[in-house]
């Protein structure tokens, strides 16, 4: 099932708090490279450019890539412009092949993601992708039982009408937004569409599922290093 990972804008909310920095892992190929035995990797990100402008420009796909085909669950995010706005993010919490599961949602996200219009030719020169994939899945005792900048999170509940709904935030959002933990729960719910007021007993009725991630990110510009270079 395709999930959307954080708000279209930063958002603001009360008794807001400094939270720690994300400690998911962050490689950009022009720097850093990636830790021995992370599963993500800077060419997943160039295969989601690959793939993104082989489908703008409706050319043929492109050729099966190298990188691990083990299944994992996974998230594929499109930003735009230099402040780095979300522009489209959905992944899914059932555990996929690499390879066609980056090949779909490096498409899904950046089509069809409800809260955005299709991206466009004209926007490619701008994008940025990351490529989260989800590791380390536990369920929490609480709603309070996970940590800001570490752990991303999953919430199940009951709502107004009797129905189940689930939302989740990758590890990043909180710490990206100033968060803490009260105020990214409640944001959770509003976005899984919960509308009444939200109290500690809606909180506490909440299953949380806490998870960790491996985040690769890649910019238009190292993309199009990385071909210059396969060109040399």
């Amino acid at each position: 099932m395709a999930a959307g990972c954080c708000g279209t804008k930063k958002q603001k909310l009360n008794n807001s708090s400094s939270v720690p920095s994300c400690n998911g892992t962050s490689v950009v190929p022009n720097g850093i490279t990636n830790n021995a035995g992370m599963v993500a990797l800077p060419e997943m990100c160039f295969f989601c450019f690959d793939v993104l402008y082989c489908h703008l420009y409706n050319l043929a796909p492109p050729k099966t890539p190298s990188f691990s085909n083990d299944a994992y669950p996974l998230f594929v995010t499109w930003k735009i412009g230099k402040d780095k706005r979300l522009r489209g993010c959905i992944g899914t919490f059932n555990a996929m092949n690499l390879q066609s599961g980056l090949r779909e949602y490096a498409v899904t996200s950046a089509f069809k993601d409800s809260r955005f219009s299709p991206v466009t030719r004209e926007e490619f020169p701008k994008l940025s992708v990351s490529v989260s994939i989800l590791r380390h899945f536990e369920d929490g005792d609480d709603y309070l039982d996970w940590e800001v900048g570490v752990h991303g999170i999953r919430i199940e509940f009951i709502n107004e009408k009797g129905n189940k709904r689930t939302a989740t935030y990758l590890p990043e959002v909180a710490s990206e937004q100033g968060w803490d933990q009260l105020q990214t729960i409640d944001s959770l719910l509003r976005k899984g569409g919960y509308k009444s007021v939200i109290s500690n007993e809606v909180r506490r009725s909440i299953k949380l599922t806490r998870y960790q991630s491996e985040k690769i990110t890649v910019t238009y510009q190292d993309y199009m290093n990385h071909w210059n270079n396969q060109r040399c």
